[in-house]
């Protein structure tokens, strides 16, 4: 580093980190202990930290080029800088490092803040003083905790503080997850990162800590989450493979929910997609194709209907004008046929180019596979919902397709959606409005425009079941608008503590609905989640084999 730079306005002591705040743009020369290191810098925290958890004693050094020594005391002098990472977001008060002296290079030894179910505060406000407070600082987690997230491909993981019994309020399952508290749904819980993939375990929900975890406490992707650089030991929970109790029988009808998480045939050419870090896969190769056909032979019983989502094109993510995604659905039909004998049909309609959101180039969209030896599709049914609707512009268009069930008769209305995702929700940490969904109104006006649809068939006798992502929970007001006053949703058929299809950041919650008329509810339907995919991790650093982000749904519904 240099050993001249520009006049320094301020000599601090990090102690009260907030001071640096008000001096955003000045030069400012500190002194501290590094506690850990990031990807692209480190912190420092005072030698003289207090017992007070309200007022930071450290800071984030953005130093790119120079990795500093963790243990060592240093005195710093860099320009105070406010980093946002995406629009809404909290700032991130760091110090961008300009020169550096290496005092000694074992400092003072940095006693670690505990965080214990005692004392995280629940309330979103209180939470945010209170981590607010720790933030930079080191932080520490004994063992015995419960890990309520599948660990990612980044090293990512999330605990419940329940060493010393069960989390008071948290409605937990069976396996140990944590259902989402739809009166606080932006409770934190912590997390941490392990940026050496070699000490990254796969991890499965329900899984236990059986070590003590340390680390400074990180601001990054609109959360806080620990940094760990040392190996954690793990009591693993394995699962075995789950099948649904509900079967297919004459006179009745099951039909399938599943995610395809971006499903295609093709390896895309870095040259031809958008993002050739994150749009370049080969779904084949990995086996994704063979784990979606043996969830629908073996844990769904071969289905009567599969609903599907997120089905892409025959060149996945590349940005061309092909949106046929014929190859896509006869890979998965294969692999069903070799597995089972069973022949699946397919039927979707096709979007236009780039008109459906989703990865770019993939144009993604809604498809049904069905068993000709089980039902018939009503010829010239299928349509779109929505088409022409604004509600609807950029997003995947609700499928309709008539299917007869072949030993009474009787129709069946599917409707598969996907309704608008929460891509831009602000974090649970944004300044103003934490939280906030931009396009919660839109994915209501989506369900409102869905439940015209149903009032008209219910005006014309004729029964449905709408079924896919709807993107919410089963008490938000998007579910409210499309059940209505006429229709029952499935899902309140199971207790409370297994209403769960997905986990985001350890929060277990019911995305996909199953929508009947009530009138076909009391006659005889019934409902099922396949757990697995939401509970599973998959290996850091490697390509993920994850055949999709949610559980699976199974529906059965009496034809008369």
């Amino acid at each position: 580093m240099r050993d001249k730079g520009p006049a320094v306005t301020a000599i601090c002591d990090i102690r009260g980190r907030g001071i640096f705040s008000a001096m955003v743009g000045q030069f400012v020369k500190v002194k501290g202990v590094v506690t850990g290191t990031g990807r692209r810098g480190f912190f420092i925290q005072n030698v003289r930290s207090g017992p007070d958890p309200s007022i930071s004693d450290a800071v984030y050094v953005f130093s790119p080029k120079w990795p500093a020594p963790v243990g060592a005391l240093l005195e710093i002098m860099g320009k105070v800088i406010d980093y946002v990472k995406q629009e809404h977001g909290k700032p991130v008060t760091q110090i961008k490092l300009d020169n550096v002296r290496v005092l000694k290079k074992r400092g003072p030894e940095i006693k670690p803040f505990e965080l214990t179910a005692n004392n995280v505060p629940a309330g979103t406000a209180e939470l945010a003083v209170f981590l607010n407070g720790l933030e930079g600082m080191l932080v520490t987690v004994d063992a015995g905790q419960t890990f309520i997230a599948p660990s990612n491909l980044f090293g990512d993981y999330v605990l419940m503080l329940d060493a010393d019994g069960p989390a008071k309020g948290v409605l937990r399952t069976e396996q140990g997850g944590a259902l989402i508290d739809h009166q606080n749904p932006l409770r934190w819980y912590p997390g941490f990162r392990i940026k050496n993939y070699k000490h990254a375990p796969r991890v499965n929900v329900g899984s236990k800590l059986r070590s003590r975890i340390t680390g400074p406490l990180n601001y990054r992707v609109e959360a806080y989450q620990m940094i760990v650089d040392k190996p954690i030991r793990v009591e693993v929970q394995d699962y075995p493979l789950l099948a649904s109790r509900l079967k297919p029988e004459p006179g009745y009808l099951t039909i399938m929910t599943l995610n395809g998480f971006n499903l295609d045939m093709h390896v895309e050419s870095p040259s031809k997609v958008k993002n050739p870090g994150q749009d370049v896969d080969d779904d084949w190769g990995d086996g994704r194709f063979h784990t979606l056909a043996n969830a629908v032979v073996v844990q769904a019983n071969l289905p009567d209907i599969v609903a599907l989502q997120e089905i892409q094109d025959n060149d996945g993510a590349e940005m061309s004008m092909v949106v046929d995604a014929s190859s896509t659905y006869e890979g998965l039909v294969k692999t069903i046929r070799i597995l089972s004998g069973v022949d699946y049909h397919w039927v979707d309609i096709p979007p236009g180019v780039g008109t459906d959101g989703g990865q770019p180039g993939g144009s993604i969209r809604n498809g049904y596979l069905y068993n000709p030896e089980r039902v018939a599709l009503v010829e010239n049914s299928a349509r779109l919902i929505g088409a022409e609707e604004e509600a609807y512009e950029g997003s995947r268009k609700p499928l309709v397709v008539h299917f007869r069930e072949k030993a009474t008769g009787h129709e069946l209305a599917c409707i598969n959606v996907h309704l608008a995702s929460k891509r831009h929700q602000r974090g649970i940490f944004a300044p103003e409005q934490p939280g906030f969904d931009e396009r919660l109104p839109i994915r209501v006006r989506q369900a409102e425009i869905l439940e015209e649809e149903m009032s008209l068939m219910r005006s014309k006798a004729l029964d449905y079941y709408v079924t896919g992502d709807f993107n919410d929970t089963e008490e938000s007001e998007t579910l409210a608008a499309v059940v209505g006053d006429e229709s029952m949703n499935l899902v309140n058929l199971l207790p409370p503590e297994q209403r769960y299809d997905y986990n985001h950041r350890g929060k277990l919650q019911v995305l996909m609905h199953g929508i009947v008329p009530k009138k076909l509810a009391e006659s005889y339907a019934e409902y099922d989640i396949i757990h697995g995919n939401e509970l599973l991790g998959v290996q850091p650093g490697q390509t993920t084999d994850k055949p999709s982000d949610h559980a699976y749904v199974l529906a059965k519904i009496r034809m008369q």
